[in-house]
């Protein structure tokens, strides 16, 4: 396994502002010589700081002008990063306006040629305060860092590493033995409490392993027997009476509709009594008697022997509750130690280190017997396995942080370990609420959107370096998989522990805020990031204050929070915003202005009621991200969809059955050739040659719905659909429905097999379903060995015409050996008209 190159937090977003002034485009922008005396200066002084990073990023922690320094740094360079993506925008469209209008360009080429460059000046202000920031460094003791190279610059080329796997193991728990056995008998035991149900409260610090000890408890066999019903919800920090019964009842798997408690309750009490149950609420922080007494009040109709169990750091929860106190005690150093050797040796004989041995349990004696922190550590010095490397981590400062910083050493040094890249993409997760559960595809796009991963020359892709760092982060324990399941997805959703978060929250300082429910609070001029939940009926004025936001999430935002005027307020002030998401609030029209947003890399329309995407959206040439999903008035795109040149992800609506919502595709989608997320394709019932337009979209990833094939009149037109080379796909749907009822004959069967067996898939397709065909023979590339990689093939209302009965035998016999079952088994024929 590569090693994990650490690098000072600030150190590639120098390296982002070096390379965006080399871009041709933007030297062009500038004319040559005036950008090279800038570049000049802007290198000598971005240099004379960069000497210093490792050692300022150390010494924030004990000294609080330090922190000042790299803080004001930190916001120059967000500054100046934010001038050359607004001049590379704009050197864009001048490019295209070139290309449609050469002539009134020459112009307006020369024109600007004898003028004064609008950004000049605020190139020239950052400079300044670059000069400022250099000149204190002596002053604040800050000296040239060790990890300096001969020419006095720091290394920031990500080197490639290897794709790494989650070490998350919850079978493999130390020292919990004893208090797993004790568990399970407390809840094994018999009512004694009366009509109340008995709560068993788990309390210990943060990172003690009390939500795993939980998790290891309810999967017992003889507690799965036990219980009729079990459920599980995250509570954290926020408490709602009502939404947390909701939550309660989903987690039962009942439905839960509506907002009143009171029918809330009587459901939930309903569903319950007679029923032995166990629940578990994790990570509670309430101590609210009467908050609590609301919570509980139908609790008390199961059956005799439920039981409740709640996770706490808080011993006063535990008594508020009138609940059983489960203590949770550190690790003791042997089991600390089992736990160490089992994720930093990972295999390797310790017998043949027996100086990293010695070394490792000194460090192991510094984790103070909290199971993540000496995980999570153990991970990391995994990736650092030489006795440097364990020495350097033993010996470093950060052990000991000052008074009044609440984060765990263990966990601070894990991130200081990090590259520069993983730094800052970790400081970002920061904008992720406590006990959100999210999609490695999302947090990615965050990301990019943030050009976080533009350092990326060794990665074919922005979104290979993106799950290169998070399959890092995974790997020590930042990021986590959830074992909780969705009945409607295959995804895997993720989760960040609290005290990792809230380390995110530490890193991150003041430039990401989260606010919650209907007070907007005074937010720091530097804030950057800001995701506001649970929005209420105020006005956003003091969120529109903060010019140089850069992502903003509203979750959950009332109609009139969001009304017409205050997007125009939105749209024409915020004009710096990169990402940004209405993902389910009560939204049915999107504003002109919209288009404002020249920098915007992601929006997220998703779950809201917007009926029609005003046209100004497709002048947001540097949009990578349009989430759409659940946006069910949507029907239609905008004509002119396809200038949206740098459009990467796009997920569109569709129904429970996952049919496509959109009646047609938007002309020309053909022309955004960086798509690598496009959910379906419609073939249109007048212009069936529109499948061309498939041809160059060659980055497709994942799966494609191609329906209306039906409705292709030219197999030549499926040939050029290029399926081919589309080498990214893993799942293909193929629909041949056609619109309206088409009286079957020769000619149409012989077209119908002619396209199937145009639309050749490239070889690393893995799924394949066909529905709706109608035809006399199947296609030779999956009659042979064309497609290895095929695991899952489906048919589904097929009408096999005349069909040739060995060679669908055949076919069975191929089928039999992919799935190992029964030839009469291989595939879904419900609906067709051959037997088999």
């Amino acid at each position: 396994m590569a090693e994990l190159v650490a690098g000072a937090f600030l150190s590639s977003s120098f390296q982002v502002i070096f390379e965006k002034l080399a871009s041709v485009d933007i030297r062009d922008y500038f004319g040559g010589n005036k950008l090279d005396d800038l570049v000049k200066e802007l290198d000598i002084k971005l240099n004379s700081i960069n000497h210093v990073l490792e050692e300022a990023e150390i010494k924030q922690y004990q000294n609080t002008h330090v922190k000042k320094w790299h803080d004001e740094l930190k916001h120059v360079l967000y500054d100046a990063d934010q001038i050359l993506d607004e001049i590379a925008t704009d050197a864009m469209l001048n490019k295209m306006n070139a290309e449609s209008e050469p002539v009134t360009n020459f112009i307006s080429g020369m024109w600007s040629s004898i003028t004064t460059n609008p950004f000049e000046s605020r190139i020239n202000e950052q400079l300044e305060k670059l000069e400022l920031l250099a000149d204190q460094t002596k002053r604040l003791g800050l000296e040239d860092g060790p990890c300096a190279s001969k020419e006095g610059l720091v290394s920031w080329k990500p080197s490639k590493t290897l794709s790494t796997t989650a070490l998350v193991d919850e079978s493999t728990i130390y020292g919990r033995e004893v208090q797993k056995e004790e568990l399970i008998k407390l809840l094994l035991e018999g009512n004694d409490s009366g009509n109340k149900v008995p709560i068993i409260s788990i309390v210990g610090l943060g990172g003690m392993g009390k939500t795993t000890l939980a998790k290891l408890v309810c999967n017992d066999k003889k507690i799965k027997e036990h219980f009729q019903l079990q459920a599980w919800v995250y509570v954290s920090e926020s408490f709602d009476v009502v939404g947390l019964t909701k939550a309660i009842l989903e987690s039962f798997k009942f439905s839960a509709n509506g907002e009143n408690l009171s029918l809330l309750h009587q459901q939930l009490q309903h569903e319950l009594t007679g029923k032995k149950y166990l629940i578990v609420l994790d990570d509670i922080w309430n101590v609210n008697a009467a908050c609590w007494e609301d919570l509980l009040l139908p609790f008390n109709h199961g059956s005799s022997g439920s039981k409740i169990i709640v996770t706490t750091r808080e011993k006063k929860v535990g008594n508020v509750l009138n609940s059983k106190l489960f203590d949770l005690q550190q690790l003791d150093k042997s089991d600390c130690w089992r736990l160490f050797e089992t994720h930093a040796f990972h295999g390797r004989n310790k017998c043949e280190n027996p100086e990293l041995e010695s070394i490792g349990k000194k460090i192991v004696n510094k984790c103070g017997g909290l199971p993540l922190a000496v995980k999570t550590l153990a991970q990391l010095l995994r990736r650092k396995f030489s006795v440097p490397e364990w020495t350097k981590i033993l010996e470093t400062d950060m052990w000991r942080l000052p008074d009044g910083v609440n984060i765990n050493p263990v966990l601070r040094l894990s991130y200081h370990n990090l590259p520069s890249n993983h730094k800052r993409c970790f400081a970002y997760c920061s904008i992720i609420p406590k006990g959100y559960m999210f999609d490695k595809g999302e947090l990615i796009n965050y990301w990019m959107a943030e050009g976080l991963l533009k350092c990326c020359e060794a990665y074919n892709s922005e979104e290979e370096f993106g799950s290169e760092i998070f399959s890092d982060l995974e790997s020590i324990s930042f990021l986590q998989q959830s074992h909780h399941t969705y009945f409607f997805t295959q995804e895997h959703y993720f989760f960040m522990h609290d005290l990792v978060n809230d380390l995110a929250k530490s890193v991150s300082g003041e430039f990401c805020t989260q606010i919650v429910g209907s007070s907007v609070e005074v937010i720091p001029e530097r804030t950057r990031h800001i995701r506001y939940l649970n929005c209420g009926d105020n006005l956003l004025e003091p969120i529109f204050e903060r010019k140089g936001l850069r992502s903003l999430i509203l979750q959950d935002c009332t109609a009139t929070l969001l009304s017409n005027d205050v997007q125009r307020d939105l749209f024409s002030r915020l004009t710096w915003l990169r990402m940004l998401s209405f993902r389910h609030c009560r939204l049915s029209e999107l504003v002109d202005e919209i288009g404002n947003l020249k920098l915007l890399r992601y929006l997220d329309l998703s779950c809201t009621k917007i009926k029609s995407l005003p046209d100004t959206i497709c002048m947001l040439y540097n949009l990578q991200t349009l989430l759409l999903q659940g946006c069910h008035k949507l029907t239609e795109l905008p004509s002119n969809f396809s200038k949206l040149i740098n459009l990467r992800h796009l997920e569109l609506p569709f129904d429970f059955r996952h049919q496509p919502w959109l009646k047609k595709m938007p002309m020309n989608i053909g022309k955004l050739n960086k798509l690598q997320s496009l959910p379906y394709f419609i073939v249109e019932e007048q212009h069936g040659s529109n499948i061309k337009e498939l041809e160059k979209l060659n980055h497709l990833h994942g799966r494609i719905h191609i329906k209306g094939l039906g409705n292709v009149i030219d197999p030549a037109d499926a040939v050029m659909a290029n399926l081919k080379d589309k080498k990214y796909l893993e799942e293909l749907y193929m629909d041949f429905y056609k619109n309206g009822r088409e009286e079957m004959n020769e000619s149409i069967v012989e077209r119908n097999v002619s396209v199937l067996e145009a639309l050749h898939p490239n070889s690393n397709l893995k799924r394949l379903t066909i529905v709706n065909y109608n035809g006399n023979s199947f296609p030779n590339w999956l009659r042979g060995s064309d497609l290895p990689n095929l695991y899952c093939p489906e048919l589904s209302r097929v009408g096999l015409l005349a069909y040739n009965a060995p060679y669908l035998r055949c076919l069975c016999s191929k089928l039999e050996t992919i799935l190992s079952l029964p030839s009469t088994t291989f595939v879904q024929l419900e609906g067709s008209d051959c037997v088999l």
